[in-house]
């Protein structure tokens, strides 16, 4: 037990971008870094050396969801210390193996993205704006709510796609389908949306019946790879936070089934979570969020677009929007505690917890980053000669 809790003093003593205090419940205690502390962490049960050594990230959030380690504090302030010294995480990759490197099969890939999207409508709408977009929202002014950023990031995406009535625009995991509603009330594409979620096909579908949108939307059970042999073609493509469910083995299968459907001067935006350098993502995170995600670098997308005589017309970074995307999250979340606590054990929700705020720490700590690539099939294509029309009202 000395031994463990000796060790555990010597990871946490890395970790001194921020000066904080450490309490063992033998009421031991020291702080971490220079000055008055900023937060406290207390630690209720020890911590195996070899567990920290497995994965720090694994055995912290672990000893975090079963409260073998609080924080009190800003917890935000907290995990965003400890993300800033991410370099000085272990990770045994031989050990992690499995876990680091499930299969990408259909089957298996389908399950895994179920696993996390259909939890419950009625979970993600208590936390979640009233659009019910899971991604990062765009901010156009400090005043904005999640609502406005989460319309504005939409818009801002149909703006760059330059839609003109009566186009055909397919979105790769579609979500719950605010964008393609928008996409057909303000420009009266015909729109297709396709998600391997049971719970957000049948809400869609339901928001379509609602809206009258019949006649322009249509929504499918469908994976990504099955495009190449459904005989659909479109105008334009857009997927919003979906590659990272893809693998890292099947980046190019995505764009070959995308470049299957899109017609010749054809435009495609992807928006996605990207990481600055290649890697096999997070132990906890892809044990408990997001099993079988991998967050692919820019350059390994730009590397492929050549392959599939992709133009890239425009890319831009909304890294800071989706900090400040998953804080408003959380800040729903706790709102609706009392709610969530009937649905969910402690447990769950203190890991819920940690994903949204650590995700925003990853933000702003520029461990991972949001990306938006514009391009277009071959070099032809009928998109305004600048970017201004992005940034134009209309």
């Amino acid at each position: 037990m000395l031994f463990e809790k000796k060790f555990l003093k010597k990871i946490l003593e890395q970790f001194d971008s921020v000066p904080f205090l450490v309490k063992f419940k033998d009421d031991d205690e020291f702080i971490v870094g220079i000055g008055s502390p900023k937060f406290k962490v207390i630690i209720n049960n020890s911590i195996s050396k070899s567990d920290l050594l497995k994965s720090t990230s694994l055995a912290l959030g672990e000893g975090y969801m079963n409260r073998d380690i609080e924080v009190e504090g800003d917890l935000f302030l907290a995990l965003d210390s400890i993300l800033s010294k991410i370099d000085k995480f272990t990770v045994d990759l031989h050990i992690l193996d499995k876990l680091l490197h499930t299969s990408n099969s259909q089957k298996n890939q389908k399950k895994e993205v179920c696993s996390h999207y259909d939890i419950g409508n009625n979970f993600y709408k208590l936390w979640l704006d009233k659009t019910l977009s899971y991604s990062c929202g765009y901010f156009k002014t400090e005043h904005d709510t999640l609502y406005n950023a989460q319309v504005n990031k939409v818009h801002h995406i149909l703006t760059k796609l330059n839609l003109k009535e009566g186009m055909s625009l397919l979105d790769i995991g579609c979500g719950w389908g605010f964008l393609l509603i928008e996409a057909a009330k303000k420009y009266k594409i015909h729109g297709t949306g396709i998600t391997l979620s049971e719970e957000q096909f049948k809400e869609f579908q339901s928001r379509i019946n609602e809206e009258n949108l019949e006649d322009f939307l249509d929504v499918k059970l469908m994976d990504y790879r099955d495009l190449e042999k459904s005989n659909m073609s479109f105008d334009r493509v857009v997927s919003v936070g979906m590659i990272e469910h893809v693998g890292r083995s099947n980046y190019n299968l995505f764009f070959k089934n995308v470049n299957a459907v899109l017609k010749p001067k054809g435009v495609f935006l992807l928006h996605y979570i990207s990481s600055l350098k290649e890697s096999d993502s997070d132990p906890w995170i892809k044990k408990y969020i997001f099993p079988g995600g991998v967050i692919p670098t820019l350059r390994e997308i730009i590397n492929l677009c050549g392959d599939y005589n992709f133009y890239t017309v425009d890319v831009e970074s909304l890294r800071l929007h989706y900090m400040k995307t998953l804080l408003c999250w959380y800040n729903n979340f706790k709102d609706h505690m009392d709610d969530i606590n009937k649905m969910f054990d402690e447990k769950f929700i203190r890991m819920w917890e940690l994903y949204l705020v650590s995700c925003a720490a990853a933000f702003h700590t520029g461990n991972i980053d949001l990306h938006q690539i514009l391009l277009t099939k071959e070099p032809k294509n009928d998109l305004p000669l600048t970017r201004e029309y992005m940034y134009t009202l209309k």
